[in-house]
């Protein structure tokens, strides 16, 4: 039985947005912090990853753990309307799963962040940095246009 009534449910379904959610935009700053740089939304690639890095050829989806079914907590089907959701959530996982392997088919590499896994971005910001490798030289080195994310400095606090 629903708690909301359904001029409540409607309300709240109708805010449920298909970009730059919650969770893809905790990534994207991540990613951005950790001094990546990405495409978004590209429409030329199958399932519109949400974050496209082209010359690596690699891509990320954010999930959010109801719509996709994940097998955690906030992805539990709802109590009400079964004969809706279920067929429904299935649909939403097998696209996925069918775009992740066109994708692949293509050359590039995968990856896929669920929403409850947004929260410790600890262990977030190691799996994105394992998924993509290391930065390019240029980047690493700190010669980007003097950009102070990217400068090393000594002990003093002054830069090289």
């Amino acid at each position: 039985m629903d708690t909301r009534t359904p001029a409540q449910r409607r309300r709240i379904m109708q805010a449920v947005k298909s970009r730059d959610t919650g969770p893809e935009m905790v990534v994207r700053r991540l990613l951005h912090s950790l001094g990546y740089r990405y495409r978004l939304h590209r429409k030329d690639l199958p399932g519109r990853p949400d974050i496209a890095f082209l010359s690596r050829r690699k891509a990320i989806f954010v999930h959010g753990c109801f719509w996709h079914g994940h097998g955690c907590p906030k992805g539990r089907l709802p109590k009400s309307r079964l004969d809706y959701w279920e067929p429904k959530l299935n649909a939403n996982k097998e696209r996925d799963r069918r775009k992740e392997e066109e994708l692949r088919s293509m050359g590039w590499d995968v990856l896929t962040i669920w929403q409850c896994e947004t929260a410790d971005l600890g262990e977030l910001a190691g799996r994105l940095h394992g998924f993509l490798g290391g930065r390019t030289a240029r980047r690493a080195s700190g010669a980007d246009r003097g950009s102070s994310a990217a400068t090393v400095s000594d002990e003093t606090g002054a830069a090289p």
